[in-house]
């Protein structure tokens, strides 16, 4: 069961015509969320974010649509998959059919999916850049736009090759984000992940991380510029998303990583964040 535009139907019923403008021009944001223990987590963070983003592309924003209204379709969605626990959740919003690539309209629909998660691998992973195409820096590039073509790319190429993930970098050959999360890099006491200005994802995790090391005095956390050779200099690297949340990297190429300040960092945001 899906929610279209606050309609609970069955999947094969959902009825995108052929004008879909999320299809034809990518015209449209979506949102990844993980329900746990029977709670959203962060919703008011990524609810916040999906407006700004909306902002940013100049689409209408219904006077309906607020944060109580978000949070009500999202759990009439897990109810009618009977998804009590927890679960897996995508919202799309994009703007309703009309015109090329002048829309006839800013007015948006959206659509809600909702699923299982699949238990995630607790073995260190590794990875490898993809270089074969860029990411463009800048802000539009920070905002989780349907134009995911370089994402399914490098997927393809991680796949073919047996790495777990791929870093990619923007047209300053810069370190942005790995394919499906932000990255972190330590090297004793500091941690380092690249700013947005790079045109990484404005990642949630990635928020509510950079906020709580910034009041520890154990870590020093600076957004800033990250070379890819930087991933031979440091000691550990872990990855961040909104379903794996911390996640450590055990290799790239030649270099191999600890996990002991990463273990630390995972321990402080459960008993801080998450608490």
């Amino acid at each position: 069961m899906i929610n279209q535009n606050g309609n609970i139907i069955k999947s094969e019923e959902i009825q995108l015509d052929q004008q879909n403008r999320a299809f034809k021009y990518g015209d449209g944001i979506f949102d990844t969320l993980k329900f746990e223990s029977g709670q959203i987590n962060f919703v008011e963070d990524h609810y916040f974010r999906l407006m700004s983003s909306m902002r940013m592309l100049r689409m209408k924003i219904p006077m309906d649509f607020t944060l109580e209204y978000y949070i009500k379709q999202i759990k009439l969605t897990l109810m009618a998959n009977d998804l009590n626990d927890s679960g897996r959740i995508r919202v799309d919003v994009f703007r309703k059919s009309g015109g090329l690539y002048t829309p006839e309209t800013n007015e948006i629909e959206y659509v809600i999916q909702v699923g299982e998660i699949r238990d995630r691998d607790q073995n260190s992973i590794e990875i490898e850049l993809f270089k074969d195409f860029p990411l463009a820096s800048g802000l539009l590039s920070t905002i989780k736009t349907n134009n995911r073509i370089i994402n399914v790319l490098g997927s393809v190429f991680a796949k073919e090759n047996n790495y777990q993930n791929c870093m990619l970098l923007n047209e300053k050959k810069e370190l942005v984000e790995a394919l499906n999360a932000n990255v972190f890099l330590i090297k004793g006491n500091d941690v380092l992940t690249p700013s947005l200005e790079t045109g990484c994802i404005n990642g949630i995790i990635r928020k509510k991380l950079i906020e709580m090391l910034k009041k520890h005095d154990t870590f020093t956390i600076q957004e800033t510029k990250i070379s890819p050779f930087d991933l031979l200099k440091v000691d550990e690297v872990f990855l961040t998303n909104s379903i794996n949340e911390i996640q450590s990297v055990a290799t790239y190429r030649k270099k191999s990583y600890a996990k002991v300040k990463t273990a630390m960092i995972e321990q402080l945001f459960s008993l801080e964040v998450k608490k």
